[in-house]
């Protein structure tokens, strides 16, 4: 657990109504006061959540793609970007890009 979620994790663990300083915890801690009290406040969310929002595909449907390019393979058709392209597309919902068929296979 990060510093932060054991921060959140202190001023949870106080009683309702109990004052307290998010400046003296974030100093406690070694963390950024603002980061503290908006992660508190549920306004801004950790990164690897926001990192997950923010992709085209679920792992799941990344493993189907895999999945999809391992089958070409196997049976001797090398997949080509377009391929890719239009399969990512209809798994996602939505169209995907040349640039990011360029960042999956990298």
């Amino acid at each position: 657990m990060g510093a932060i979620e054991d921060e959140i994790e202190a001023i949870q663990s106080l009683d309702p109504g109990e004052k307290f300083s998010y400046r003296k915890i974030a100093a406690t801690y070694g963390v950024d006061r603002t980061t503290l009290s908006r992660r508190h406040k549920r306004v801004q969310a950790p990164n690897e959540a926001k990192n997950i929002n923010q992709q085209k595909l679920t792992p799941q449907q990344e493993q189907e793609l895999v999945r999809y390019i391992e089958g070409l393979t196997k049976r001797h058709t090398p997949p080509t970007r377009e391929m890719i392209q239009n399969f990512a597309s209809t798994i996602a919902k939505e169209p995907v890009s040349e640039s990011w068929v360029t960042r999956f296979i990298n």
